[in-house]
């Protein structure tokens, strides 16, 4: 591994790990002692401060300049503004999953904490290239620790979310024709209910798929409409017209299916909506304050 692929790769673990999909960041051990969350001293400069926790200035800098660098090596260009919000993201997402983790009882010990240190030095060359890579990089040997600590322990919480998605669920096997503009849309409709037959006209509109949209859940679909459209409709059926961002559908049930296994796209698409909502929530009610 050369000496720059050895620092992004680091950066990215550090950095991106958390809105990566699914690392697996659960230590060897840990303790379930009785938690507390413990205030940050507020005679130190906080830039954010999440439930009474603080995240320092100098921390936060610290982190925004490694992100900055992290996307000059991958090539990537990003304003100073959505830098620091990518990062003021990062740190309320991470502290809001790990104070629920504590608060749930898990608690990394020292000594799993210090065996996913060791596993990291392992794998850049030892103790003193890790040593060397943090003080490139504005770590000390204690903020070192604090921010992989956080990280793990917001990777629990974060498992425990996603592995309660079931693996099935209610789905649906659609067709569709799609229309660019809603004249065309309603004249097709019209000549379907006069008794032309659906799969012939989707066959017409799209000859490589025939209209197909294969199986699908709730929660899986960017566009709500066609979704909910689809879910009204009973097997035989086909749908008025329904407008979307990428233009008109007219939807046909082909089956329905109470408890269908997920494919794995759909369940990794419903575990980061089971996330995202989660954190939704937890920031709603939480106490967030950022300093101006």
């Amino acid at each position: 591994m050369t000496s720059s692929s050895l620092k992004r790769s680091l950066l990215l673990f550090l950095l991106l790990g958390l809105s990566a999909c699914l690392p697996d960041l659960v230590p060897a051990a840990t303790s379930t002692a009785t938690p507390t969350l413990t205030p940050t001293a507020t005679s130190i400069p906080m830039a954010v401060t999440i439930n009474g926790e603080g995240i320092t200035q100098e921390e936060f800098d610290a982190e925004l300049a490694r992100y900055l660098q992290a996307q000059a090596e991958l090539g990537v260009t990003v304003s100073q503004e959505q830098a620091t919000q990518v990062v003021l993201d990062d740190f309320i997402d991470q502290t809001l999953l790990a104070q629920s983790a504590v608060l749930s009882g898990y608690v990394v010990d020292e000594a799993a904490l210090q065996a996913r240190i060791d596993a990291l030095a392992a794998q850049v060359g030892g103790a003193e290239a890790l040593a060397a890579w943090q003080a490139d990089n504005g770590y000390t040997e204690a903020g070192f620790r604090s921010a992989l600590r956080r990280q793990i322990t917001a990777g629990w919480m974060r498992d425990q979310i996603i592995a309660a998605v079931p693996t099935t669920a209610e789905q649906v096997h659609v067709k569709q024709i799609l229309f660019y503009n809603a004249d065309d849309a309603q004249t097709v409709y019209a000549l379907l209910q006069s008794g032309w037959d659906f799969n012939a006209v989707a066959e017409q509109y799209d000859p490589l798929s025939k209209g197909e949209l294969g199986w699908f859940p709730r929660g899986y679909l960017d566009h709500p409409s066609i979704e909910e459209a689809a879910f009204a409709l009973q097997p035989g059926e086909y749908s008025p017209v329904v407008e979307s961002s990428v233009g008109f559908h007219i939807l046909y049930l082909v089956e329905r299916d109470p408890a269908r296994p997920l494919s794995p796209d759909a369940l990794l698409t419903l575990q980061e909506r089971a996330l995202q909502d989660w954190l939704t929530q937890r920031r709603n009610e939480s106490t967030i304050v950022i300093a101006p």
